[in-house]
């Protein structure tokens, strides 16, 4: 039986927005479906709780949060006659919604151990393929538009550029519940100086401070917490474990996994097999951070020592000690860490990779060479961001950092 429609306009309750509206059907209809509803069992931050504890929202509250910012651009655009069909703000709605819908449980550090070289921005396309063959084609413009190959180029940028909604939604959002007041913007400032010249997005000139404010507060955000140096740990324990995982499986050990995991430790899957195989897109459309806990819970008493350790580091919180610095490590300082695990904890060679590895880091506020953040002045004119701002120098903030870093266990220090 079909539902009446007006049933279909919900009212939520969001912690940083209020109480909000759905704009129409297909967006009810694209929440409560499966692919969707599984965003709730995926942290936003995936391991930033063990920094900092409130940091428990989901993708699901970011893909909403998203798709509300959009209907509030939607208004403001229309209201200086930017033409945005009703079609059209249907389409960019449903693609900003659906933005993350790929990415997995802890989604960079799975990208990094079980499934290489398939993004989670191609596995979102993937699922709005799949989403868009079971609604008749209601979503051939949102994918699109997704795509960037819609004529109206700003509708793409609403949902990915230096300015669209997913940022705004998550700096504000991560902000609010990790409780680092650095990231806190005025995103209906920066809404309401919303405007479009020469069909891309632009900033009328009296935002300029808002976006100032937005660039620092991006910066602030990557160093203190998505690039936190103790989360960083987290990540790359959880992807030596899952490696580890793998690694054992392909040797003929038997690990216990949920079904949708236990397919993934088994085969490696190229993205060719995502697009080919039903199977193994459904597999992934059910996995969730449950089955990573769940079996890491598990392998802690696995009779692998170095998985078993692993997991009881994470489980425990026992991360590794990180060291940071401008510069990269030594490969005296490499070896001399590697040298004491091997005595220390009688690991060997082929091992110790498990325990002592470094990587680096970037951070890039605004990158000019994208898609610019354009200030638009009164005659007309416009100005790019890092050229326009007289209170801080953008084009210093532009400039990418790296840094690079070192984790081990903390016996060794």
């Amino acid at each position: 039986m079909k539902i009446n429609s007006v049933n279909k306009r919900k009212i939520f309750n969001d912690p940083i927005y209020g109480f909000i509206t759905l704009p129409g059907e297909l967006i009810f209809d694209l929440i409560e479906h499966p692919y969707f509803q599984r965003l709730r069992r995926i942290k936003q931050l995936g391991l930033t709780a063990l920094v900092y504890p409130g940091a428990l929202h989901t993708r699901f509250h970011h893909a909403m949060g998203a798709m509300y910012l959009m209907t509030q651009a939607i208004e403001v655009l229309r209201s200086k006659g930017v033409e945005i069909t009703a079609a059209e703000a249907e389409g960019v709605t449903a693609a900003v919604l659906l933005h993350d819908i790929g990415h997995g449980p802890f989604s960079h550090a799975l990208e990094s151990s079980l499934v290489h070289g398939v993004s989670h921005e191609k596995i979102s396309e993937l699922f709005m393929d799949k989403l868009n063959h079971e609604f008749n084609g209601a979503l051939n413009l949102a994918i699109t538009i997704f795509k960037n190959e819609y004529p109206k180029k700003f509708l793409h940028q609403l949902v990915s550029s230096q300015l669209d909604m997913d940022r705004l939604d998550y700096l504000k959002r991560d902000s609010f519940f990790t409780g680092v007041s650095e990231g806190i913007i005025s995103s209906d400032r920066i809404l309401a100086m919303l405007t479009v010249v020469n069909d891309s997005l632009a900033i009328e000139a009296k935002g300029i401070y808002s976006i100032e404010k937005f660039i620092i507060a991006r910066r602030l955000m990557y160093w203190q917490v998505y690039l936190h140096k103790t989360v960083l740990s987290a990540e790359h324990l959880l992807v030596n474990i899952l490696s580890r995982a793998k690694e054992l499986t392909a040797k003929g050990h038997q690990l216990f996994a949920t079904p949708a995991l236990q397919l993934l430790l088994q085969n490696n899957y190229t993205l060719q097999d995502f697009i080919k195989n039903d199977k193994v897109l459904d597999a992934f459309a059910e996995l969730d951070d449950n089955d990573i806990y769940t079996s890491i819970k598990v392998w802690m008493g696995n009779n692998d020592r170095i998985l078993s350790f692993l997991c009881r580091c994470l489980m425990n919180r026992n991360l590794f000690k990180v060291e940071l610095q401008n510069e990269n490590f030594s490969s005296e300082k490499i070896s001399e860490l590697k040298n004491k695990a091997r005595k220390k904890n009688d690991f060997s060679d082929d091992e110790i990779h498990y325990f002592v590895f470094t990587d680096s880091i970037k951070n890039s506020a605004y990158n000019p060479s994208s898609e610019r953040i354009s200030i638009v002045y009164k005659d007309g004119t416009t100005v790019d961001i890092a050229d326009a701002a007289d209170q801080l120098n953008i084009s210093v903030l532009s400039q990418a950092v790296e840094k690079f870093f070192i984790c081990y266990p903390k016996n060794l220090d």
